[in-house]
């Protein structure tokens, strides 16, 4: 259940505004503002940015796609927290008002939502985007807000979900995250070398499958928000259905609008984690894959891990936490 929102404290932490009115400022402008701002005034922001300066990147050739590996220390403790209900009842709630750092402060977005820094960033331009009330991380009720948030970020933006149980470092708040596009390798090579095997077209939206990218990959495209809004629930609902599960099935998305209509990329998942992130010592590998991990830019917070990852081990990780080939065929299926 969500809790009452003192205005009072919604006020202090209240940057700007934006409500979509035609009149005011467009929202990624609004978001580099508040940016330039925090970093002003906010010690762990200043510092959570100069460490991208310390990042490592480099590539790997795959069977068929490529991914980036980036060793980002600051990552650590995104990279390793434990997300089940016990351990996240007891830190408490780092995305809820009232415990937002004093310098803190973000967008209210449309009246629900707080657009906030994310001092721990993966990208030169991070946001989290965070409901008011301490909610449940679900994207099945929220899936207008997902696909408004794309539209309002525009085509130079990917607006990104992880589901509670494969990648969400608060499962117990509803957030999604908002970052600049061409920064997945995914985004380049899903759309080339005819890897788009159309499955579905219902109301004007298409259903794709990706191939040969190592993990499986679900592609919906559409120019009517509301039909493509209806299509992901279907397959939501395929998933649990094939799943044999009530709560919310593992899924990673990732979406943008571009050229008048909604994409997005569905990531099916089997596991949060493989094998390896939980042997002991050195054979421990820390990758902990989430929306942009699946999109084929993985963080490693260690410098071993980074040195030592090879097509091989990156391979076997995508196999092991993405859904099994056969299942998703079930579950597009089962649309019907």
């Amino acid at each position: 259940m969500g809790i009452v929102i003192q205005p009072t404290i919604l006020n202090q932490k209240t940057h700007t505004t934006f409500d979509g009115e035609e009149n005011s400022k467009n929202l990624p402008g609004l978001c580099l503002e508040l940016l330039s701002e925090q970093k002003k005034v906010w010690l762990d922001l200043q510092k959570g940015y100069e460490s991208l300066k310390d990042v490592k990147e480099r590539d790997i050739p795959c069977r068929g796609f490529s991914v980036r590996i980036q060793y980002n220390p600051a990552r650590i403790k995104s990279s390793t927290a434990s997300v089940d209900k016990r351990n996240a009842a007891d830190r408490g709630c780092f995305l809820c008002l009232d415990c937002l750092p004093e310098a803190q402060k973000g967008i209210l977005y449309r009246s629900d939502y707080l657009i906030l820094c994310n001092p721990m960033p993966v990208f030169s331009f991070h946001f989290t985007v965070s409901h008011l009330d301490h909610r449940l991380q679900a994207i099945d009720e929220h899936i207008d807000t997902f696909l408004q948030l794309i539209a309002d970020f525009g085509s130079d933006w990917r607006v990104l979900y992880n589901g509670p149980k494969c990648g969400a470092s608060a499962p117990d708040h509803l957030h999604f995250q908002a970052a600049l596009s061409g920064q997945m390798p995914i985004e380049k090579e899903i759309w080339k070398d005819k890897k788009l095997s159309l499955m579905r077209q219902v109301d004007g939206v298409f259903l794709y499958w990706a191939k040969d990218l190592g993990r499986e990959v679900i592609i919906l495209e559409g120019d009517d928000p509301m039909a493509v809004g209806i299509i992901l629930k279907r397959y939501l609902n395929a998933l649990r259905k094939v799943l044999l599960v009530n709560e919310e099935p593992m899924v990673n998305i990732a979406g943008f609008h571009e050229k008048k209509k909604w994409h997005l990329m569905i990531f099916p998942r089997r596991k949060h984690r493989s094998d390896a992130f939980f042997r002991e010592g050195d054979a421990r590998i820390v990758v902990s894959p989430g929306v942009i991990d699946m999109g084929g830019l993985l963080i490693t917070p260690l410098e071993k891990d980074f040195q030592r990852l090879d097509a091989a081990t990156v391979e076997s990780i995508y196999n092991e936490v993405s859904l099994e080939k056969n299942t998703v065929g079930k579950t597009i299926d089962e649309m019907e």
